[in-house]
């Protein structure tokens, strides 16, 4: 079996987040969904799993889920092959009930380039593209 990568978000609209996440070109497996969780695929190696607040904190053992809106937990980085994706793939974001922005970090546009998404729960997504 390939190793696989699998992004855990507690979200508290699960319809809106699903579609939200498949506007931004994740396939639903339908699978591994149900009421609790939906598997989202990003690749077949990479998911999200959008989970709802009260099966996300069965994991949790003592720490109650955080208030993406005003709290950040994580920060998930996905690769681009260029400039112009990142920029669609932020785009699409802020055309479907999410928000993106730029940091500056003083790094040259033809080297890398990222912004950051939030999704409408607050979990932040960043989108990257490095000359390698």
């Amino acid at each position: 079996m390939a190793k696989m990568v699998f992004v855990n978000l507690p979200v508290t609209d699960m319809q809106r987040s699903i579609k939200f996440y498949e506007a931004l070109g994740f396939k639903q497996n339908k699978d591994f969904s149900d009421e609790n969780g939906v598997g989202m695929m990003w690749s077949d190696t990479i998911w999200i799993m959008l989970l709802t607040h009260d099966f996300y904190n069965k994991f949790l053992q003592g720490q109650t889920v955080a208030d993406t809106q005003k709290i950040s937990g994580s920060m998930t980085a996905f690769s681009f092959d260029s400039v112009a994706a990142v920029k669609e793939f932020a785009a699409e974001a802020a055309a479907n009930g999410g928000s993106y922005y730029h940091v500056e970090l003083g790094i040259p546009e033809d080297q890398m380039y990222e912004l950051e998404i939030k999704d409408p729960d607050g979990n932040i997504l960043s989108a990257a593209w490095m000359a390698m």
